[in-house]
Order: C-alpha cells, then structure tokens, then sequence
C-alpha cells in the first residue's frame, strides 16, 4: 500500500510493515491533522482503520488487533468488497452459508 507522499499530498505514510500476507500502514492526514492506522490481510480479505492519537499511534501500529478488540472492532467481519463478493459466490459451490 503505497502512498504518494510528495509535498502536495494531504495524506502522509509515517509508518509501514508487512508480514505474512498482514499489512499494516500508519497515516497522518494532513489537512485534518488526524493519524490513522490501517490494516489489510490479504488472506483472509480483512480491512479495517483504526484512529489513533498522537500518544498512542506507534502502539496502535505495533498492535492493531489489539486495539481493534479493545474498541470492539468486528475485524475479522470487515471483509473487503471483493473478497466478501468472492467469499459469498464460492460459499454455494462449496456447501457453505454465509
């Protein structure tokens, strides 16, 4: 997950970490001076962005699970769009429900 991060782009990666097929992004958007971390899971299809405060954020972006189930995040639901369309035509081939 690649961000432009030229002088003109209100949003500015400050943080990025990938393992396992887990990636893991902390943003600051600029113009709102918010920090945001964002998480993808390309195996399981899961995304979900957590906001984080200035004191926090480097905790947010060691731990994102963990902060997810504090706030109580139904990460493991928040499938993206694509990989839920996949998930929901492959479930009656496969025998399953979803």
């Amino acid at each position: 997950m690649k961000v432009n991060n030229s002088a003109h782009s209100p949003l500015r990666e400050l943080a990025h970490r990938a393992s396992d097929g887990v990636e893991v992004v902390l943003f600051w958007h600029e113009v709102a001076n918010e920090l945001t971390v964002s998480v993808s899971d390309a195996r399981s299809g899961a995304y979900f962005e957590l906001a984080a405060d200035p004191d926090e954020a480097l905790d947010v972006f060691e731990h994102p699970y963990a902060h997810a189930a504090f706030r109580g995040l139904p990460y493991q639901e928040a499938l993206l769009a694509s990989w839920a369309h996949a998930e929901n035509e492959s479930a009656p081939a496969l025998g399953l429900q979803c």
